[in-house]
């Protein structure tokens, strides 16, 4: 079968194309524009991806049209593929109606932490010798791949509750019919398609009414919006975990020493290496176990993969360490909500006395001033910050933050880069966060603290 995918170089539908090549067919595909490491990555599985969205590319009529969702009626190679009478599908429909059936789906839901948390997911599950399959929505550590079919019956898929497609307006998570289901948090995010939390909390009750009785639930019993969303009918096994003290929690731990942290369960504890910082990371390794555990991975197995387990790149990625003392450490991460830069900016702090941040407000929802209320406070937590917008914003950075004592506005990434290399000073950490990276900044400042 032929398979063309309309958005070919996003994460996930990249991720499709990888599983649709294994499974024999031929892809072609498109995008805006083919950058790395995706348009590596298809390259390298024999896919050429065509730059840009001319209609005469349907002419090869293709057997199938995946759709990704940066598609939108107006297009006209859309309205040329609804006039085609050409078979499409979204991606995830296809994923869940042509790969997963007979699989055991895990799914990794949540405002935050879904990337590493699969990632950790599928390693546990590998390191137990179940061979999962995969699909991840960034370049995840211990993979060369973003996503594999793999031989075992489990299927560990990162669990988006973003829209499908311009036909399609339920969360891209509806699709894969997962037994278990991780629920790491809920937040209001995506402003551009949610109007409130409540429309998000709707997508996330769905996929609660969607999950088999016989299935379980794993879902941070410390999250409120959480606990608001079983209260609305639940019909599932639900198994609590919780990174702390608490006692009412099915599965717990804490950090012993540096990034040693003990386990616990009904069943007994063990102990395991979390080498990403922050209690959000050892939150995310807790849920990763608990899956691991209801696949048949018992606790002490689980925890000895930890040790080995890589974080996927823009995760508080360590980019490199500068200075006459390679004493300035440099990090990317893929923050982009005010909770996630904040706890980016908390983790770092429990290893540096001081820490710079660089945020680039790329997401729609920060474009658009969502989100503006809690960015304030969230940078607050850095000793200063520098804000280098790489496209146009529905709001002032300069009247907004005027009474913010630590943040400055700066024009774009490459002025932020050259003023942080000279307030940085040895013993610093430099963070630069965004969930685009397209104004390369974090190659900007490793450029500006190399000189």
């Amino acid at each position: 079968m032929h398979i063309h995918i309309l958005g070919i170089c996003g994460t996930f539908m990249g991720g499709l194309a990888a599983l649709a090549r294994e499974h024999g067919h031929e892809v072609t595909g498109a995008d805006r524009a083919a950058w790395p490491p995706m348009s590596t990555r298809l390259r390298e599985l024999g896919i050429e991806p065509v730059v840009g969205f001319d209609p005469a590319q349907l002419d090869a009529r293709p057997d199938l049209v995946l759709v990704g969702n940066v598609m939108s009626r107006g297009m006209p190679i859309v309205e040329s593929l609804l006039n085609s009478g050409l078979d499409y599908l979204s991606g995830p429909e296809w994923l869940g109606t042509h790969v997963l059936p007979d699989r055991e789906v895990i799914a990794v839901t949540g405002t935050h932490g879904k990337t590493t948390t699969s990632g950790m997911v599928a390693w546990l599950l590998q390191e137990a010798g179940l061979e999962p399959g995969f699909l991840i929505g960034g370049a995840p550590g211990n993979f060369e791949r973003t996503a594999r079919l793999g031989s075992g019956r489990h299927f560990v898929i990162e669990g988006d509750e973003y829209d499908t497609a311009f036909f399609d307006k339920n969360a891209k998570f509806l699709h894969y019919r997962a037994r278990t289901v991780i629920i790491n948090n809920i937040e209001y995010d995506h402003a551009d398609i949610f109007a409130d939390l409540k429309a998000v909390m709707w997508q996330f009750h769905q996929l609660v009414r969607r999950t088999p009785g016989g299935g379980r639930l794993i879902v941070n019993g410390a999250d409120a919006n959480i606990a608001t969303l079983l209260e609305q009918g639940c019909w599932s096994t639900v198994e609590r975990f919780s990174a702390g003290s608490s006692t009412d929690a099915d599965w717990r731990a804490e950090r012993v020493d540096g990034a040693r942290a003990r386990f616990h369960c009904a069943s007994g504890e063990a102990e395991g290496v979390v080498e990403l910082p922050g209690p959000h990371n050892l939150s995310n390794a807790l849920a990763a176990v608990a899956a691991a555990n209801g696949a048949g991975v018992d606790l002490e197995r689980a925890c000895t993969a930890l040790d080995s387990f890589r974080p996927p790149a823009r995760r508080l990625q360590l980019i490199g360490r500068y200075g006459a003392g390679s004493d300035i450490a440099l990090y990317d991460d893929f923050a982009h909500h005010p909770t996630a830069i904040r706890l980016t900016l908390e983790a770092l702090k429990q290893d540096y006395p001081r820490v710079l941040a660089v945020f680039e407000p790329a997401s729609n929802s920060m474009r658009s001033g969502a989100h503006l209320g809690g960015l304030p406070a969230a940078l607050g937590e850095a000793a200063h910050a520098w804000l280098a917008p790489s496209g146009s914003l529905e709001w002032d950075p300069e009247s907004e933050f005027a009474a913010v004592s630590n943040v400055t506005p700066c024009g774009d990434a490459e002025e932020a880069a050259q003023a942080v290399a000279v307030a940085a000073r040895p013993g610093d950490a430099v963070v630069f966060m965004s969930n685009s990276g397209a104004s390369g900044g974090a190659r900007l400042l490793s450029a500006a603290l190399s000189a």
